[in-house]
């Protein structure tokens, strides 16, 4: 029996059937509107309604979180993957944050690495959506500079907006990082501690760098996923006929080719 559910457990999480892929969208789904759920909450951290929906997604998350350790291969491997790492933070600040003298709740924003940062995910997109194979780099590029900007952003609340608590502080933090990482400089919302001084030059070094990533894979030529028989190489332009780097012809399979 043990056994029985866990194969069937790792074909939904693995598994090429349609099943088990509208199950892996439906993940992605639910990461989406947990990512969705804590920014909107991180204002509203007191409330005892978001604290209890807060504790209920993190049962569920937690729920996830065993099984796909449960079924993997290898399991230290797979316990130290950036997006497992993130969502055993996730769950530990949603069950202690309540018991924390610090605010820390603005770490579950570290669950957005869910949304994309799933080998498994990465090729059911490949494989079902001709947009994502075209500009995966712009799309995974953008997710993480979303991750990072409400990061910061409610990091920056947490630690140095939160003698006046509510929408509008957030939004003043959120408003400090967008002007602090593209350097924008405006000077209306500045951070006057040591501590404020230093977390302003993280958010520009990182932030800016970020940035720069998505700018480039945006207006980079286009290119595909197909490994080179011959020496190893993994992305071509999409009409490549040969291997860059060794020559080798190359068969990328087109859409409506024969």
């Amino acid at each position: 029996m043990r056994e029985r559910v866990k194969d069937k457990l790792r074909q939904l999480y693995t598994g090429p059937e349609a099943t088990a892929v509208r199950f892996r969208y439906a993940l992605i789904l639910f990461d989406a509107l947990t990512i969705l759920f804590f920014i909107l909450a991180t204002p509203f951290r007191d409330v005892p309604g978001f604290h209890s929906a807060g504790m209920v997604i993190g049962v569920l998350i937690l729920c996830d979180f065993a099984a796909r350790l449960w079924i993997a291969e290898n399991r230290w491997q797979a316990l130290f993957r950036i997006y497992t790492l993130a969502d055993l933070v996730v769950v530990v600040v949603v069950f202690l944050d309540p018991l924390l003298e610090h605010n820390f709740a603005f770490l579950r924003i570290l669950r957005g690495l869910r949304l994309i940062h799933s080998y498994q995910l990465l090729g059911d997109l490949r494989r079902d959506s001709l947009f994502f194979r075209k500009h995966e780099d712009a799309v995974i590029a953008a997710i993480n500079l979303f991750v990072f900007i409400f990061l910061t952003a409610s990091a920056a609340y947490a630690m140095f907006f939160d003698d006046r608590p509510g929408v509008e502080s957030y939004v003043d933090a959120l408003y400090f990082t967008v002007a602090t990482l593209t350097t924008t400089g405006f000077g209306d919302i500045t951070l006057d501690s040591t501590a404020g001084k230093l977390f302003s030059v993280f958010i520009m070094v990182v932030g800016v760098a970020l940035f720069v990533q998505l700018a480039r894979t945006v207006f980079m030529p286009s290119k595909v996923r197909h490994t080179c028989p011959v020496c190893g190489l993994s992305r071509h332009d999409i009409d490549a006929v040969h291997c860059k780097h060794c020559g080798t012809t190359l068969k990328i399979e087109t859409p409506g080719a024969d």
